[in-house]
């Protein structure tokens, strides 16, 4: 990230005011580790959101998708299907329990993991005699997948699903929250996310067994002993009580921030939908986006490098799309389904600045600039 004077940011944390005094109470009771009021609270908050039955707060969001890796059985050896359109963060944790990530296509509706090509992965690798795992799929820019088509693949082999809704709190399904679909659901709370405990992460779920034991794992794993002794491996993963006090003031700024992500979209979308070969990710009838960042894919014939560096001489910030992590030399040698549709989303889209703290004029300074560069009078 950039810092200039003037400067158009992707997308910054934007505070609410109450953050404050949370973590002022902290200091002053001396809640400044790993344990406190504001951890029991913040998880609460994020139930009350949800409407799952236990949330357990982490250091980050990869903490959180390695913690649910764990807790749903992932070892050395095992095949986990994961999104190949999405960040780096989804898949690394497969590879910590020494896993191996196959990467499923994206259908075009929704940007995300396509339920037959889903289908298609898991009758090639049972065929092949190797069961996958675990589906691990992700809710991208906070639009959330096709989890009733994804969901009867999952329940007809016997797959658990975990959902990587890092970029989806706030968006619903079927009028439910996304992560509360699969045996966990994930989100991130890092600082470009559409709230922030400045950095964190979160699981939730519907089994208290499993949230108690992330709770265990998340805290080195320590017996029930009178002294520290321990059984299994564990992890440095729980969020502090301060970063815990940012996120209670900020999930009382939800609803606002999620408005105002969607009001930004269909600014974008009003201004620029009439551009010759522009397009917008529409909202299926069956979801509610929090429209986290506003992406495009560009007209035939302009490149995202070309418009990205252009924008960046105005001080504007934007970025590519995720480049997919089948075509990532980390997993060359992975297995991948699909038929290239998200490499073509790579080659031709752009993420536009969605900071719910905008302000109109910057929204006309993105807008002017981004005719001016698509040749629109």
């Amino acid at each position: 990230m950039i810092y200039r004077p003037g400067r158009i940011f992707l997308s910054v944390p934007q505070m609410g005011g109450h953050e404050k005094n949370y973590v002022q109470k902290a200091i002053e009771d001396n809640w400044v580790t790993t344990a406190g009021p504001n951890l029991p609270g913040f998880e609460h908050d994020i139930c009350q959101h949800t409407n799952a039955r236990h949330a357990v707060a982490l250091s980050s969001g990869t903490a959180a998708i390695h913690l649910a890796l764990r807790l749903v059985g992932i070892s050395a050896g095992d095949e986990v299907l994961c999104s190949t359109f999405t960040f780096v963060a989804s898949a690394n944790p497969i590879l910590y329990l020494g896993a191996s990530p196959v990467f499923i296509e994206s259908e075009a509706e929704t940007w995300n993991m396509c339920p037959d090509t889903l289908r298609s992965a898991v009758e090639d690798r049972l065929n092949q005699g190797k069961k996958p795992a675990a589906i691990l799929l992700v809710h991208l820019y906070g639009m959330p997948a096709k989890l009733k088509e994804i969901m009867a693949v999952a329940d007809e082999f016997g797959i658990p699903v975990i959902e990587d809704a890092a970029e989806a709190l706030g968006s619903r399904y079927g009028g439910h929250q996304v992560g509360t679909f699969g045996r966990i659901g994930v989100f991130s709370f890092n600082g470009n996310k559409i709230i922030t405990t400045s950095g964190g992460g979160a699981i939730i779920t519907a089994e208290e067994d499993l949230a108690n034991k992330a709770k265990f794992l998340s805290t080195q794993a320590k017996d029930p002993a009178p002294y520290y002794q321990h059984s299994e491996m564990g992890y440095n993963y729980r969020l502090s009580n301060i970063s815990a006090g940012i996120g209670r003031g900020q999930m009382e700024m939800l609803e606002v921030r999620v408005k105002q992500r969607r009001e930004i979209f269909n600014y974008y979308r009003n201004q620029l939908e009439s551009i010759e070969g522009i397009e917008f990710v529409a909202e299926p009838k069956t979801s509610f986006a929090n429209r986290w960042l506003t992406t495009i894919l560009l007209p035939e014939g302009h490149k995202p490098e070309s418009i990205r560096q252009a924008l960046e001489d105005e001080n504007i910030e934007t970025r590519f799309l995720w480049k997919p992590m089948h075509l990532q030399p980390l997993f060359a040698s992975n297995l991948y389904f699909g038929d290239g549709l998200s490499e073509r989303l790579f080659n031709c889209g752009l993420c536009l600045p969605s900071s719910s703290s905008l302000q109109e004029e910057d929204l006309e300074k993105v807008v002017k600039n981004l005719k001016k560069l698509l040749e629109v009078v």
